[in-house]
């Protein structure tokens, strides 16, 4: 069983948590940002992470584990492996998430949906409303890391959740490293020396 201790050691190794300001895939501002990818990174270490993903839904019996595009592919395939199914991934389409790339979902599929991080939860929102839509059972959903602090939930659906940080979020008209000047850092796509301070 993988303890929070040993995940944040991993996540503190890796480098994954960052200071700066960022702007978050959900569109939110924030003076800290968790790199799930710095830890990702390492097959090892991710197969520790998904084994446990995989355990707490083993019982569900699911056949299929999606992720949304890009964070969710690597923890999707990962957990997949782990539960011996399939594993696929959803992609934005004009800001809707679908299946491409002959990917196929069915009334037979149970599914388990993961992200590498959860924010506002948006993202799996959508990844649950495509499956469902498809006709498959939604089993639950997984995430390596909660950033909301516990309070995105994910109605009528089990949330498995490894770790969770409290790190404050602002709308950018709320935001005040951006009423300060500081540079904003877009971490998916950010320039080589952009990527924010090491957090200590």
């Amino acid at each position: 069983m993988l303890t929070k201790e040993r995940l944040l050691e991993m996540f503190r190794k890796s480098n994954a948590l960052r200071r700066g300001h960022f702007e978050l895939s959900s569109g939110l501002h924030s003076g800290h940002y968790f790199q799930c990818a710095q830890v990702l990174q390492y097959p090892k270490q991710a197969g520790v992470i998904c084994k446990e993903l995989a355990r707490r839904f083993r019982a569900s019996k699911p056949t299929v584990v999606i992720g949304p595009s890009i964070g969710g592919i690597i923890v999707a395939h990962e957990t997949a492996r782990q539960l011996n199914v399939r594993s696929l991934y959803a992609e934005r389409v004009d800001a809707e998430m679908a299946l491409r790339r002959g990917f196929q979902l069915g009334k037979k599929d149970r599914v388990v949906v993961v992200e590498d991080a959860v924010t506002t939860g948006e993202s799996a929102r959508k990844v649950i409303e495509l499956v469902e839509a498809c006709g498959a059972k939604v089993l639950g959903v997984g995430t390596v890391v909660d950033r909301s602090g516990g309070r995105v939930t994910f109605p009528g659906h089990r949330f498995v959740k490894l770790f969770s940080l409290a790190f404050e979020a602002f709308r950018p008209s709320d935001c005040p490293l951006c009423s300060e000047h500081v540079p904003l850092v877009h971490p998916g796509s950010a320039k080589k020396g952009q990527e924010g301070r090491l957090l200590g």
